[in-house]
């Protein structure tokens, strides 16, 4: 996920009013509306809320390689300029307005967020509704935006070639698996032109498929009409831009290896300079699945909190881990259960093993009572740490509104983890957490080899090319190990 801000607040300036109250945990009034151009606004009522929030969610997956350049770049470059406005411009009439722009990128979605004082939320649709209407991509930001581009890593981290070779394993060819799905190559990056983003801001930057939800101190009927007003030129889409869904509802068992050898500079003997990685894919059961939350409650008495199962496993009782998790992921293509350990090199067999161990007690033997209390306890508890700002509660509204889920979906899900027993628990487990339905994925940095210096008068083997450059090392592979489940 990367962020990009593009307007706030300038130094200095004092606060005009008190820090928010809390949230309320009462059921929020809340009001939706699909417009005549696709867009579905969501309004949601926090009384005397010295902020407004907005969050607009536009589909924006990485599903054509041939975009992946342009997508990076635009999300870069969106809100830093319109045909009316530089910006310096626009950061001068967000601080006019109390305000704050923020642009967010997630595996299928591009995410402009707004918090403004509650008296400029009109200005702020307006400021909003201008940067979609009539977009600006100046040379000058493209090439700035290309600069730290190239000077970004461009080559993904270890654990997301993990990730993508156990997604690939699991449920087959897709975009999160793919190369496509990540930074696009700098050449790709460098060559754009201006035109070339108004081209893809004009197809992608639609309300067609977009949710806006806006959480504020007005009415909602009166937002809907002030929304509907602001965003009614808007038009086009849906874009296209949305993740397929996996080929397979679960994924297929296995196990992958990734190996990459170290670099001198890392250090001298073996698999030394890097991290051994561990992750796991196995079947999840979707949030808005009625059997979701005994689920959700094995996952984390397994490894959703620090004092969880594979926390004291193979964090505290062995020592072979820095941190291990367990979580539900989940989006357009599907959901699955993801396990991630990192530890020191050389370890992740034994870690693998450990993991293994985990899963198959509990989904054999099932937890104890105290463990699923303790479970309970937690997720009630982080639901309301979670939400604890307006802000994290508008981007909570946002993520419902993008899965489909009512507003109040948390309010009924709280009673619903309240319901859950603990052979619910022990049953989710059974079904979900046994070993052979996962895939297990591990990453070794590999061996690092410091040539031994040899003297100027030893004679060159025999088969050596004195012209010849040195050999690079092999790219990282990714292959099934025998005996792996079909």
């Amino acid at each position: 996920m990367t962020r990009a801000r593009t307007a706030v607040l300038p130094n200095g300036v004092p606060p005009t009013l008190p820090p928010p109250a809390p949230p309320s945990t009462a059921p929020r009034t809340t009001l939706s509306a699909v417009l005549p151009t696709g867009l579905r606004v969501l309004a949601a009522h926090a009384p005397a809320a010295a902020l407004a929030e907005l969050r607009l969610v536009i589909p924006y997956a990485r599903t054509e390689p041939g975009l992946a350049a342009a997508q990076e770049l635009l999300a870069a470059c969106l809100g830093t300029g319109s045909r009316d406005r530089t910006r310096q411009d626009i950061a001068d009439r967000a601080a006019d307005l109390g305000a704050e722009l923020s642009t967010v990128v997630t595996a299928e979605s591009l995410i402009l967020s707004v918090s403004v004082l509650a008296p400029g939320l009109p200005g702020a649709l307006d400021l909003l509704a201008e940067l979609l209407l009539r977009p600006r991509y100046e040379e000058g930001e493209v090439a700035l935006a290309q600069r730290r581009a190239a000077a970004a890593p461009r080559a993904p981290a270890p654990r997301v070639r993990l990730r993508r070779a156990a997604l690939a394993h699991g449920f087959g060819p897709h975009p999160l698996s793919s190369e496509s799905g990540s930074t696009a190559p700098l050449l790709d990056v460098v060559s754009l032109v201006p035109d070339d983003l108004l081209a893809l801001h004009a197809r992608a930057v639609v309300p067609g498929g977009s949710s806006l939800v806006v959480l504020a101190g007005e009415e909602p009927d009166a937002v809907l009409r002030l929304a509907g007003e602001r965003l009614a030129p808007w038009s086009g889409g849906p874009s296209g831009l949305t993740l397929p869904s996996f080929a397979r509802a679960v994924p297929r068992p296995g196990a992958v290896e990734l190996t990459e050898p170290g670099t001198p500079e890392a250090g001298r003997g073996d698999a030394v300079g890097g991290q051994s990685l561990v992750l796991t894919v196995g079947p999840g059961v979707p949030t808005a699945d009625p059997l979701h939350a005994p689920f959700h409650l094995a996952q984390l008495l397994l490894g959703g909190y620090a004092s969880a199962r594979l926390a004291r496993q193979v964090r505290d009782r062995h020592g072979l881990a820095y941190d291990v998790s367990a979580g539900l992921r989940e989006n357009g293509a599907g959901s699955w259960l993801e396990i991630t350990c990192a530890g020191a090199p050389g370890g992740a067999g034994r870690i693998a093993a450990e993991i293994t161990r985990c899963l198959r007690d509990l989904a054999e033997d099932g937890p104890s009572r105290a463990e699923v209390d303790r479970a309970r306890a937690y997720a009630a508890g982080f639901t309301r740490f979670a939400l604890a700002t307006r802000a994290e509660e508008a981007s909570a509204l946002a993520g419902f509104a993008a899965a489909g889920l009512e507003p109040d979906w948390l309010d009924g899900y709280r009673d619903r983890l309240a319901a859950v027993t603990p052979e619910q628990v022990a049953e989710a487990a059974a079904r979900h957490l046994a070993p052979d339905r996962a895939v297990v994925a591990t990453y070794e940095p590999g061996p690092t080899t410091v040539p031994v210096p040899r003297s100027p008068h030893a004679p060159a083997p025999a088969h050596a090319d004195p012209h010849a450059s040195a050999p690079t090392p092999a790219a990282a592979t990714s292959h099934d190990q025998k005996g792996a489940h079909p």
